[in-house]
């Protein structure tokens, strides 16, 4: 009988030693960063809404400079999380994104060189045709290559009209002469 005792003890023992392994492959604060992204979006949707940075900063118990410097960074970068992440950084803010998003759509005959020009001149970032092209990419805006076709020669000219004089009452129908 202290057998049967003894091997459920080791069984036991052994569900708890999996339980500690499950939780430590969590990440540690996982929680408390959570918490602490949901706290800093609240202060967002307070300033928003347009209470003070000192009322904010009183309700919260939170000092009046980390609020100011959280709005700063939401302004600037349209971020609110602290979110580090590898590679390197962006060229552009979501603010820029959005201008190359309106410029384009407002001008859909530009490309993205132009684009790019007109950026470095509205903000001063200088940013490269392929970035535009890229940025423009994921809002679903393509084809900033604009084909220049090469100019027909009068030869060529004369021979096309031509052939559309001839051509002109043709149906579908008639066929090919």
């Amino acid at each position: 009988m202290d057998g049967i005792t003894h091997n459920k003890k080791q069984t036991s023992g052994h569900k708890h030693r999996q339980r500690q392994t499950q939780k430590a492959r969590q990440p540690a604060g996982y929680m408390i960063a959570e918490r602490r992204e949901h706290k800093r979006r609240g202060i967002i949707g307070r300033l928003e809404c347009g209470r003070t940075q000192l009322e904010v900063s009183e309700e919260l118990g939170i000092a009046q400079s980390v609020i100011s410097r959280l709005w700063q960074r939401f302004q600037d970068d349209g971020i609110v999380s602290r979110c580090y992440s590898t590679g390197r950084p962006r060229v552009t803010t979501p603010n820029e994104d959005r201008y190359l998003a309106v410029t384009a759509k407002r001008n859909r005959w530009r490309t993205a060189s132009d684009l790019s020009r007109q950026l470095s001149s509205a903000t001063g970032t200088t940013v490269s045709r392929q970035t535009v092209y890229r940025r423009l990419g994921h809002i679903g805006l393509y084809a900033r290559r604009p084909v220049r076709c090469v100019p027909l020669t009068a030869t060529h000219c004369h021979l096309r009209l031509t052939w559309s004089i001839e051509h002109a009452l043709w149906t579908p129908h008639s066929g090919l002469v």
